[in-house]
């Protein structure tokens, strides 16, 4: 199931009064190769269902939930997953949907809340961002498509190798001119074959790697729309495994994004601030995206840097989370801080408004303004 699909079916989910719950679980295999969350699980789970008087609907709800979703740990649960999203409402008509993934997810969190908690899966894919890995030498060429940590697909081009039996008695100078030509439409082919797959899967990251024979010729071949995606290159050769490839490019990866991410806060607050083509703090935010005016939301990676500038007066903001505050003051629990769930709120409206949303890692700038803010597609 493709995150970014799931995420979306979530983010339409009308509010409702019975309890939804949202399980992300780390279920990465300890030291002896048990898995650790179930304490954490069993632990939350009784505590959660504490919240609703025994028979009531939401009670019944939410143990039927706890039901499913221990059923579906126990048996449909992938040896080799080390990270697992399960959102489930009875009540609603039976809503259950999972999902499993071979990265981490880094934390064991359970909410219960009036809809689904997408704030923390919105954030693994943004972490986790598809993109293509090119390892490359002079007859053979391999293509990688990494998301989320796991391999999605592999292409693999060869053409023929090129040696002195092939050639018999022609001069240097011609047989280095046929080489050059064998070198050259394999790098055409390659290239070929990457444009086809970054387009088809829309990746806007590649990472190439490769000798120095091939590393120029694939280039000067490249379209500008592929010249345009490349973010790194890197020395590795065809003999390296291919999870050194997805380590070490998805390391590129990350360092790439932390320096589009500190260019993107420094424009947010240095340029379209000051001309009135942004926004800064969560109330300000949130209008904007109920209005649809914001083109890409800049959002801190800890939900915790979310700062609460909301008031009673903003009930026709967000009003569950002001309600679930209310809640939670007549002694009720849903796992979520007040930020947190602005957060997720500031997430869901983005989705449903196709607002870009970019996690921001390093948001100390960004916390000054509220842990959020918006570049707007026009003002009023």
């Amino acid at each position: 199931m493709a995150p970014n699909n799931l995420i979306d079916r979530l983010v339409s989910f009308e509010p409702t009064p019975f309890p939804v719950v949202s399980l992300y679980l780390n279920t990465q295999a300890d030291q002896n190769g048990r898995d650790y969350f179930d304490a954490f699980v069993r632990r939350e789970f009784n505590a959660r269902a504490k919240n609703w008087t025994m028979r009531t609907p939401e009670r019944v709800s939410f143990d039927r939930d706890t039901e499913r979703i221990n059923l579906y740990l126990r048996d449909e649960l992938r040896p080799s997953a080390n990270g697992a999203a399960i959102f489930a409402c009875s009540a609603e008509n039976d809503f259950f949907e999972a999902v499993q993934f071979d990265a981490p997810i880094e934390e064991n969190h359970l909410y219960t809340s009036y809809q689904p908690h997408v704030y923390s899966l919105a954030r693994f894919i943004d972490h986790y961002p598809p993109y293509i890995a090119l390892v490359a030498d002079t007859n053979t060429a391999r293509l990688y498509v990494f998301g989320a940590h796991e391999e999605l697909e592999q292409r693999t081009v060869v053409n023929p190798k090129v040696n002195r039996t092939m050639i018999g008695g022609w001069s240097q100078a011609r047989y280095q001119r046929h080489i050059d030509n064998y070198h050259l439409r394999h790098a055409k082919d390659v290239v070929d074959e990457l444009d086809r797959l970054a387009h088809r899967e829309n990746i806007e990251r590649v990472v190439l790697a490769g000798d120095e024979v091939i590393i120029p010729l694939l280039r000067e071949q490249f379209p500008q729309r592929l010249e345009d995606r490349v973010i790194d290159v890197l020395r590795l050769d065809m003999t390296t495994p291919e999870h050194e490839v997805m380590k070490a490019s998805f390391e590129a990866v990350r360092a790439h994004d932390a320096r589009q991410d500190a260019e993107k806060v420094g424009k947010l607050l240095d340029e379209y601030l000051g001309v009135g083509f942004a926004v800064t703090g969560a109330r300000e935010t949130l209008v904007a995206l109920t209005l649809g005016q914001v083109e890409e939301m800049l959002l801190s990676a800890s939900e915790q840097d979310v700062r609460d500038d909301l008031t009673g007066s903003d009930a026709a903001i967000v009003p569950a989370a002001l309600e679930a505050l209310n809640a939670r003051r007549n002694g009720e629990t849903s796992g979520e801080t007040r930020s947190a769930m602005i957060a997720d709120e500031l997430v869901a409206r983005a989705r449903q408004t196709d607002a870009k949303i970019t996690f921001i890692e390093d948001a100390s700038r960004l916390a000054e303004r509220g842990g959020v803010g918006a570049k707007l597609r026009y003002r009023l």
